[in-house]
């Protein structure tokens, strides 16, 4: 069994390690944190701390439901508002807490497994529910992948705790529960190790190679330069061969002039156009400086309102907090303004436009949402990639969201987009804690 708590306890710390802000891995460290201390009873019972075994079985039997029951609540994401969170997680401490406060302990432990089964088994059923629901509701296709790797993991084991370890205390007590428990325990680590190399779980992968959206990025962003360096030069040769006919051909040929022109405009399109893939492409050098976050979201909200009085699009705006923020105020503007184009170019007949800015924690998260036509699923995994783009039109170069990926990796920070075709898309951007001050 100790071999038990190190595996449990070492995926907890990993998860921790891996992003100590995220809610969802300091709930999954949690609740693997209570069901490893299940492997130490027999390591103190054989040492004579019987007390401090009693201790340890009461903290694993009420802190494993109620941490798994969480877990899936966050990770789920079918309770958005985290106020509505904080208080499902208070009444959901009820039980282990009642539970906690009138279990003897001593001389020896005394556990009331009736009671513990009436709470304990809705908790681990509803957490269940939650986890495949979530896989049914969520239509991104890497997300939903992931969803599926942790139902695969946590279900099966979850059930087989029930059915051995609380089921089986009431109608079995004599049952060797842990034996069967174990060949679960081991199931569950290995499929989690396996996928977290290959896939990666719970945003925990372990890998050599860096992410390749950023290598993609990187490798784009050279080309550009390149590309616009040598279409530099030649546009350059071009206009210069063309102002030297002009004067040749001025008295000779007035139609060869009005060619030369069409090349002239040509050339100038093409730089245009080169320049503009490369402005958005380019190794973003930030020029960071404090800022208020929420001016700035208002700032780019008043440079497209005519945009949104031609759509006819109401924009809804709730700031929760007025941060300051640590980060370039310029690239910023244009990231959040290519947002806001979007979401306005996926409404042709109008809409609602809702702009939210509310805290988590020490960080901030800025959340640009419309009721457009939406991303089709199998699209939405790839709206970060360069070059790729939803809108069928010869002057959208598919830049957009790449360019806001880009600065907010740069600025520390991360980009998130969900979206349901014909219901619409949600842009969220979150702000690193490190670069937030609160007045």
């Amino acid at each position: 069994m100790i071999y038990y708590f190190f595996a449990l306890l070492t995926a907890a710390v990993i998860l921790l390690v891996n992003n100590p802000r995220s809610e969802m891995n300091r709930w999954a460290a949690f609740f693997l944190g209570a069901a490893a201390i299940g492997g130490l009873t027999d390591v103190l019972v054989r040492y004579g701390y019987n007390e401090w075994a009693s201790i340890e079985q009461l903290l694993n039997h009420t802190l494993s439901p109620y941490g798994i029951l969480v877990f899936s609540i966050v990770y789920s994401e079918l309770v958005p508002v985290k106020r509505v969170r904080l208080y499902l997680k208070l009444a959901l401490l009820v039980f282990p807490a009642w539970m906690m406060l009138t279990t003897p302990l001593m001389p020896e432990i005394r556990l009331d497994y009736r009671f513990l089964l009436g709470w304990a088994a809705p908790y681990y059923l509803t957490a269940c529910l939650l986890l495949i629901v979530s896989l049914w509701r969520e239509t991104n296709r890497r997300k939903r992948r992931n969803r599926f790797i942790a139902t695969v993991i946590i279900v099966p084991t979850i059930l087989a705790v029930l059915l051995f370890i609380n089921i089986s205390a009431v109608v079995a007590p004599d049952l060797e529960a842990f034996r069967y428990v174990s060949l679960f325990i081991i199931y569950s680590l290995s499929v989690a190790l396996i996928c977290t190399f290959i896939y990666g779980v719970l945003g925990v992968r372990l890998r050599f190679e860096k992410d390749p959206l950023e290598g993609t990025m990187k490798a784009v962003s050279s080309g550009a330069v390149q590309l616009n360096h040598s279409i530099k030069n030649e546009i350059g040769k071009i206009a210069l061969s063309s102002d030297n006919l002009k004067r040749e051909l001025a008295d000779r040929s007035p139609d060869s002039l009005s060619h030369l022109a069409i090349i002239t405009s040509a050339s100038e399109h093409m730089l245009g156009m080169v320049n503009r893939i490369h402005s958005q492409m380019r190794d973003i050098v930030l020029v960071e400086k404090p800022f208020k976050l929420d001016e700035l979201v208002q700032s780019c909200l008043a440079k497209h309102k005519g945009l949104f009085e031609q759509k006819e699009i109401h924009v809804r705006e709730d700031y929760d907090c007025r941060p300051i923020a640590i980060g370039d105020p310029v690239h910023l503007s244009e990231a959040i303004g290519n947002a806001l184009i979007n979401a306005a170019e996926a409404m042709d007949a109008g809409g609602s436009l809702a702009i939210r800015l509310d805290r988590e924690k020490k960080s901030v998260r800025l959340t640009i949402k419309d009721d457009g036509k939406g991303i089709p699923a199998d699209q939405l995994d790839r709206v970060f990639e360069p070059f790729f783009s939803t809108k069928n039109r010869s002057s959208n170069f598919g830049l957009g969201l790449s360019y806001v990926y880009n600065v907010m990796k740069k600025s520390g920070g991360s980009v998130d987009v969900l979206s349901r075709e014909n219901e619409g898309t949600t842009v969220i951007f979150h702000f690193a804690a490190k670069n937030i001050r609160f007045g």
